[in-house]
């Protein structure tokens, strides 16, 4: 794949979800008890008026959610892709802010948000620049969090999908190889991991280490149940399937049908199927640069 970008905006993103309307209308939303975990690790469940970056915010997913909360949050949402953007401004969301703007150029203060959330993106940019910048708008000890939808069919090759229909979409999916990383390949994790790479041993902490090892990390199951062609406009906004034209589209909405018309399918009076899938919620907390300062190597946030 070409790593062409459009206003800093990876080809595959930028054409991946051009349609905003499609995405906000088939991507799920985040259960209860997956937000207030989320919420309660970044520190802000219960803090009235915390401001909140909701970066790559895309659509407004999350950010709506964050809306509606009674804590009456003041959000920041930033996000690149002008149509995945408008489809946010037009929610004409409560005590929200929406600013075009890339990950590794936030367009925000220095230290002026209590806690950054970043849902179903941070594989976009799991760079040493943006996490600085990230690092750079967190206030002292305020926290990083990251939280996925991943159904069964786009899961980590080592996760077994709960189903058979949805291993074989998982199958699938893993036949479509190209240069950016996805969550399920895990790479994000990464840029995390390099932090502290120029250090021997585990237990030492680099000195220019951003934010707090290990990472926390808590999945939260889900299950919804879908029409058949429901299923298909929902595995076709991920944007490697979205990108599909002409008879390579139709090929794979067949393999998918397939998938779910084999015998083995099992469906309820109104004809839908169970989707599977987790929630993983990650966080860590930045580490102010005074507290890198003063600690001694053998100390490690985090532990």
């Amino acid at each position: 794949m070409s790593s062409t970008t459009h206003g800093g905006i990876k080809d595959r993103a930028q054409k991946g979800f051009a349609d905003g309307a499609n995405y906000d209308k088939y991507r799920p939303s985040y259960l209860p008890a997956a937000t207030e975990e989320l919420l309660s690790q970044c520190r802000v469940s219960g803090k009235s008026n915390a401001k909140i970056l909701d970066l790559a915010a895309g659509s407004g997913k999350l950010t709506e959610v964050l809306a509606r909360r009674p804590e009456e949050y003041e959000i920041v949402a930033v996000e690149p892709h002008d149509g995945m953007r408008k489809v946010l401004v037009d929610k004409h969301l409560p005590r929200t802010t929406v600013k075009a703007g890339r990950a590794d150029a936030i367009p925000l203060p220095d230290e002026s948000v209590d806690a950054v959330t970043v849902a179903q993106a941070f594989h976009w940019f799991s760079d040493e620049t943006s996490l600085k910048e990230i690092h750079r708008v967190l206030r002292p000890h305020g926290v990083l969090g990251l939280v996925w939808n991943i159904e069964d069919y786009n899961a980590p090759r080592e996760r077994e999908a709960t189903t058979p229909w949805e291993q074989k979409m998982q199958d699938l999916t893993w036949t479509f190889q190209d240069s950016e990383a996805r969550f399920r390949h895990q790479k994000w994790k990464k840029v995390f991991e390099d932090q502290s790479k120029s250090t021997p041993l585990s237990l030492i902490w680099a000195k220019d280490q951003l934010f707090a090892l290990p990472l926390g990390e808590h999945r939260e199951p889900f299950e919804i149940w879908l029409g058949k062609e429901a299923v298909w406009e929902r595995y076709a906004t991920i944007s490697h399937i979205a990108v599909l034209k002409g008879e390579e589209r139709e090929r794979t909405k067949q393999k998918v049908m397939d998938a779910l018309n084999s015998s083995e399918v099992e469906t309820n009076e109104k004809g839908e199927v169970a989707v599977h899938g987790l929630t993983y919620v990650v966080w860590t907390s930045k580490i102010p640069e005074d507290g890198r300062a003063g600690l001694t190597e053998v100390e490690r946030p985090g532990a």
